[in-house]
């Protein structure tokens, strides 16, 4: 096989990864927290995404509490130490780009978050230095794509819908981000439609998905319905451009 472009496919393995849409609700509709990832980076360079990451060996040993690890294997069809994993690193890469602790009880402490991100300060050292857990029942699955063949580096993604806890502060912390904000998606997705955000299709497809939704509950309250099938994408090369076509038909241009 080939990749698009006529050079040689080399098997890539597909790591798993997990993101969360961290909301709240405002006079402008739900707003999502989205960062523009820098340009120095490998994986999606200059594009807006939402916080998450690679699954980190520890992320599956964290202190736990609230819905079972079992459950989340039931809904993403995975072994309970992956879905523990999974939970973890959503609510760690929260943290990490972001600052905010979805755990319990609540805390802030994000003037440790440079030391989490760098490496130097283990997370579930944090978490039990400080008597605290993560609390699954604040994350709630919400989609699954997996990066198309073809490509460099791929990823098995699970998205997590997330409301911002009470009194918790985002801030753009991360050093993998240009500029990271609150969003009205309605604002997001039309800034995508004009060409002012570059957004990899994935991330248009979930805020899409969100945008009939008139609060953060009713999206939380819809989450146990959703479909958690993977979705796996198709590169294909129009001329001299690089096209993802979508299980639906569609073909979005990524470079």
């Amino acid at each position: 096989m080939t990749r698009p472009g006529g050079t040689a496919e080399v098997a890539v393995p597909v790591h798993d990864a997990a993101t969360v849409v961290l909301l709240r609700d405002s006079p402008r509709g739900i707003e999502a927290w989205l960062l523009t990832r820098v340009h120095r980076i490998a994986f999606a360079s200059g594009m807006t995404v939402f916080p998450g990451g690679r699954v980190d060996a520890a992320d599956a040993s964290l202190p736990w509490v609230g819905r079972s690890a079992a459950e989340f294997a039931g809904d993403f069809g995975c072994p309970p130490e992956l879905a523990a994993a999974l939970v973890g690193a959503s609510i760690r890469e929260t943290f990490e780009e972001t600052g905010v602790l979805l755990t319990a009880p609540p805390a802030d402490l994000s003037e440790r978050q440079p030391e989490v991100e760098a490496g130097t300060l283990d997370f579930g050292t944090l978490l039990r230095e400080h008597g605290l857990a993560i609390d699954a029942d604040r994350v709630r699955g919400w989609a699954r794509w997996v990066t198309p063949e073809g490509e460099s580096r791929r990823y098995d993604t699970r998205f997590f819908v997330a409301l911002l806890p009470d009194g918790a502060q985002a801030a753009d912390l991360t050093t993998e981000s240009s500029v990271a904000a609150w969003v009205p998606i309605a604002q997001a997705l039309a800034e995508v439609a004009a060409g002012e955000r570059p957004m990899l299709p994935p991330t248009t497809a979930v805020l899409r998905s969100l945008l009939d939704f008139a609060t953060v509950a009713d999206v939380l309250a819809a989450a146990p319905a959703r479909s958690l099938a993977p979705v796996a994408p198709r590169l294909k090369v129009v001329g001299d451009a690089v096209q993802v076509e979508l299980p639906d038909g569609t073909s979005v241009r990524i470079r």
